[in-house]
């Protein structure tokens, strides 16, 4: 039985290989950058755990990213194509990088030889593991007989309701990568402070700040809350993940207590599944962010 429509994303999704594979997703990755000259396949040429010691063990130094190129859409799209099998491309939000556009050029590209190409190019507004989210509803709509168009109309319909709420280690990374945006007229230049993060429809907003690793993490959990209230909706609705960096074994105690607050504040028995923040979202937050993505299910 052929496939329905293939599901693709960029590196952002940061979702783990083996559950890639096991879904049946092509992830197109970003490339990372320790000195400028030499660029490396995230996950195929540098595993996320080799990225992150790196930082750890040179903290002076900032990596960076660069996004995946026309050509490395194009080789994904290419043998889809030639098999008539639809495309659902979903990339990171286009205010934080240009993956999106050069999906698109790919796409230009390839209807140019097979101009009966399905390809449904998609802005999902959001980033890294809440990213990993919305493909995995992309996959529930696929792996449910959904058809191609209903899929991408009802894809559109969630990308609001998706939420990051976050903190990090520091505020060295956001201040060096150029996301720091309205965090620093919060925070400003207090030393030690510790910002507490929303991402929503692309952008981030300042939702705090701290001096203790606990309190900024307390924060977030509050900001999750307050989400699930104002929304007025069972967390059941919701696809809910922990996005951790380099310490896993402090994101496993904070998903923990978040699943024993949550049961006991009335949600009943509540799975989050723990993913790891890859690169291209790390190299702005540092080694040691951590906090939830929420976004509501389609079905």
């Amino acid at each position: 039985m052929s496939e329905a429509y293939h599901i693709i994303s960029d590196g952002s999704c940061d979702l783990p290989p083996e559950l890639v594979k096991e879904k049946n997703v092509t992830v197109v990755p970003f490339y990372v950058s320790f000195d400028e000259d030499h660029y490396q396949k995230e996950i195929v040429e540098i595993g996320i755990r080799e990225f992150y010691q790196r930082m750890v063990d040179r903290p002076d130094v900032f990596p960076m990213t660069s996004m995946p190129s026309v050509q490395d859409y194009a080789d994904a799209f290419l043998p889809l194509a030639k098999q008539r099998i639809p495309i659902i491309c979903i990339c990171i939000t286009a205010k934080f990088s240009g993956s999106l556009q050069s999906a698109e050029n790919a796409k230009k590209m390839i209807l140019e030889e097979y101009p009966d190409a399905q390809i449904a190019v998609l802005d999902s507004t959001v980033d890294t593991v809440l990213q990993g989210l919305y493909v995995l509803e992309a996959v529930e709509l696929r792996d449910r007989g959904v058809s191609y168009e209903e899929a991408v109309e009802r894809l559109e319909k969630i990308k609001d309701t998706g939420r990051i709420f976050f903190t990090v280690g520091n505020m060295e990374y956001l201040k060096h990568g150029g996301r720091i945006g309205k965090v620093a007229s919060v925070a400003g230049s207090v030393l030690g402070i510790r910002p507490v993060i929303t991402l929503k429809q692309g952008e981030i907003f300042a939702s705090g700040i701290g001096r203790s690793r606990r309190g900024t993490l307390n924060k977030t959990v509050d900001l999750l809350l307050h989400y699930l209230k104002e929304q007025g909706a069972g967390v059941s609705d919701y696809s809910i993940c922990v996005g951790y960096g380099y310490d896993r074994e402090e994101a496993e105690r904070f998903r923990d207590d978040t699943v024993t607050l949550l049961r006991e504040k009335g949600y009943g028995k509540v799975e989050i599944p723990l993913y790891q923040i890859g690169a291209t979202i790390a190299v702005h937050t540092g080694p040691y962010p951590l906090g939830f993505g929420i976004i509501k299910k389609i079905v």
